[in-house]
Formats: structure tokens, sequence, C-alpha cells
């Protein structure tokens, strides 16, 4: 920990003392020394955090920038994009610039991209959320937690702010971001063609989605041209069923965590795929919610090796967290987490069987550090 606080305080030193023209370098600083150091490479990737966020998270969401700069950003001055169904207001925004010396972008959610459509019943959609409410299921009530899921699975990466980015980094507020990122996760997705990338995976409550995988099984019945064939060896499906398509396991990947490609969602498939269950209407009759849509539509239109699981990546969303149990990297001060502590390996757990299905270990995923 000693050795984590003072890299912290020779981060913020020089961070306050750089001159700007070199901050908009490629400059970090060693990990182990404090020493600044030019970096190897000056490639640069079309990419941005992008959080959705509304006005009173400010405090936990100047506490995720913290630690998203200090581990990372400080190096490489990534844009953020803030996307708020409501305009944000200058403490905000004056905050919020405050923490970091890369762009920031504020945008407003189209109205119809939170809101109802049309062809939702609302009074049987309050009934539905009163049903799920007295039965004590998490978020069962909520309305505005329907539409947070409706917007994440469907129009986020629709923004016009997101239109010149070929990546994003989800990013909420009140997480924490526990080792030193010392590579580019933007670049080492491009350069490798990855699509999608996850630290943590787990079931989901079953109460929440239980007609999602036969409106799911609908649409796979009229779209076989989208999916990975079965017989692929990278074919993805039995991360998410485990009887080869007549159910659903409920693995998913834990959305408020994510890196991917922009292209990949705004694809005719991706896209088809989300207006199916719009129209089928569970985002309100039930409560589906992203991270399930998103982690099918991986598994039904992605090969293996274009998603990857951030091994390195220390991050912490309450109640769960992944820390890697990787060589040194406490003793060196790169990580301040418990691995013990790591949800990895939790009975609710699906990281074991997403090594399973890829027939990998956590040592596939040990990116070589600079």
């Amino acid at each position: 920990m000693n050795a984590l606080r003072n890299l912290a305080m020779t981060r913020q030193y020089l961070k306050n003392n750089m001159h700007p023209a070199d901050v908009a370098k490629d400059i970090y600083i060693n990990r182990d020394t404090g020493v600044q150091l030019p970096r190897t490479t000056t490639e640069r990737v079309k990419a941005a955090f992008v959080v959705l966020v509304r006005n009173r998270e400010l405090d936990d969401l100047r506490s995720s920038m913290r630690d998203m700069e200090a581990t990372f950003n400080y190096k490489y001055n990534y844009p953020w994009i803030f996307l708020n169904e409501e305009p944000f207001t200058e403490e905000f925004i004056n905050l919020t610039t405050s923490m970091t010396k890369a762009n920031v972008s504020y945008g407003l959610v189209e109205k119809e991209h939170w809101g109802y459509p049309p062809w939702i019943d609302q009074d049987l959609a309050k009934l539905k959320r009163k049903e799920m409410a007295d039965e004590g299921i998490i978020y069962g009530g909520s309305e505005s937690y329907r539409h947070m899921c409706r917007f994440q699975s469907g129009f986020f990466y629709m923004h016009p702010l997101l239109d010149d980015l070929d990546y994003y980094w989800r990013v909420e507020p009140d997480v924490n971001f526990m080792c030193d990122i010392d590579y580019d996760p933007f670049l080492y997705m491009k350069q490798h063609d990855k699509k999608y990338g996850f630290t943590i995976s787990l079931r989901e409550f079953y109460s929440t989605v239980p007609t999602l995988w036969n409106t799911t099984k609908e649409w796979m019945g009229l779209n076989q041209k989208y999916l990975v064939p079965q017989h692929d060896p990278e074919n993805l499906m039995k991360f998410v069923t485990d009887d080869d398509g007549d159910s659903y396991n409920l693995c998913h990947f834990w959305s408020n965590f994510e890196i991917g490609s922009v292209a990949f969602l705004r694809s005719e498939a991706y896209q088809s795929y989300f207006r199916h269950l719009d129209q089928a209407g569970g985002f309100f009759y039930e409560r589906w919610g992203d991270a399930p849509v998103h982690s099918i539509a991986v598994a039904m239109l992605l090969k293996a090796s274009e998603v990857h699981f951030f091994n390195d990546m220390g991050y912490r969303h309450g109640p769960f967290q992944h820390c890697p149990d990787g060589p040194d990297w406490l003793s060196k001060g790169k990580c301040y987490c418990e691995p013990r502590k790591s949800f990895d390996m939790s009975f609710n757990s699906c990281l074991p069987k997403w090594m399973e299905v890829t027939n990998t270990t956590v040592e596939n995923y040990i990116i070589s550090q600079s």
C-alpha cells in the first residue's frame, strides 16, 4: 500500500507540474521507479470512456474518474463522454472537467430513447413492476432502471458523440480500478481484432428474464445468416446454454465494465436482434438487463477470438470484484486489491464456464506489460 500511495503522489505531482504540451504526448510514469518516460508507441485509437450518469451521482463519478485517471488515463488522455437524460448542471461540468486533462463531452439522451415506445401498454408495465416489487426482485419496481437497461441495450452507441469512435469503454459511478494498466487496451483490441472485452461474468436472476431466451430463439430462427455456424470451433453458444439451445443458463458478462466495438453494436445483426427484443416488450413487462442482452448477442454473433477477458484489470462494482493473481503485481504496487476476494471462482461466477468453452486458462489473458 505504501508503494502505491507513493506512486500516486508522484503521479499527481507530475500531472500538476507537467506542461500541457507534454501531457498531450505519449508520456507515462514507470510504475516501479516513478520516472517520467516516453511511451514506445504513438499509435492512437478512436476511442473514449462513455458514462451514463445523473447529476446527483457527481461524487461517485468523480471517484471513478480518479481511479481511471490514476491507473491508466494520465498516460493516454482518452476523452470522456457523459450522457444524461436531463441537462448537466454547471457544477457537474466544472467538477468533472477538473478531474482530467483529456477532452470531455456532455450529451443529452434523446427523449424517444428514454421513454415508452408506442407499442408498450404502460398500465400493464406498471402492474408488472408492482408484481415484481412485491416479489422482492431487485429493481423490480423501478421504472427508471428499465429505461436505463433499454437505453444501454439499444441506444447509447447510437449517440452522435460516438460517431467518430471505433471503441468505447463503459464506466459507471462508484467503481474502482485497482491495478495499474501499463498498456493501451483500446490498441490491444484494435491490433487483435477484438470486438468485446469483459472482467466479471456471473448468472442473471431468472425472475428478471423468464421469456428472454424464447424471444431470442425466435430471432435466431429468422436470422440464421447472422449467426456463427454451430460447427465452428469458435462458436460461443455453449457459454449461454447448457442444453444445445433449449434454455438459457443465465451466464452473462457484467456490462458495467465493458470495452467494445462501436461498429459491432451498430451492425445490422445486433440492431436486428435489439429491435426484435424491443418489440417483444420484455424491457418493460419483465426486467431485461443490458448485460444478458449484450452477452447473448456476443455469444450468437462473435467468435471466441473476438472476445477478451481483461484478467489483468482490477475492477470493483459492489458487491463484486475481479482481482488478478499475477506474478509480483501486489508486491510491486501494480494492484491494491486482494485476489482471494475475487469473484472469479465464486459459486455464481461464469468465468469457469468461459474457460471451459474457450479452452483457456487465466494465463492466456496476461498481456505483456511495457
